[in-house]
């Protein structure tokens, strides 16, 4: 599993002109099950997106096509973990990342 940080590198005003690109970016990798969760940064300097894919060469090659890498509008810091502890009824929504890893 991971944990991906967007930084925004250039105005917000650029940024806002590949956003909803980016949206559509992010609903194509939902509906592949890629991504479980994902949303802006408060304050809105970047955004964060937690992913579920099985190596790190092809979460490269997913974030390769984001509109905002594209554009060079962000960079992306990313974070590998493996999830061992949840909160109550939180375990089947990191089950397949937690078979994944085994």
């Amino acid at each position: 599993m991971f944990i991906v940080l967007l930084h925004y590198v250039q105005p917000l005003s650029a940024v806002e002109q590949h956003l909803e690109a980016h949206r559509a970016y992010l609903d194509a990798h939902y509906a592949a099950g890629h991504f479980l969760a994902s949303g802006a940064q408060v304050p809105r300097v970047g955004g964060v997106i937690l992913a579920r894919v099985g190596e790190r060469a092809a979460l490269d090659a997913i974030l390769a096509e984001d509109p905002f890498q594209r554009a060079g509008v962000a960079q992306y810091q990313v974070i590998e973990f493996q999830p061992s502890k949840f909160a109550p009824g939180a375990e089947t929504l990191f089950a397949q990342a937690c078979v994944a890893a085994s």
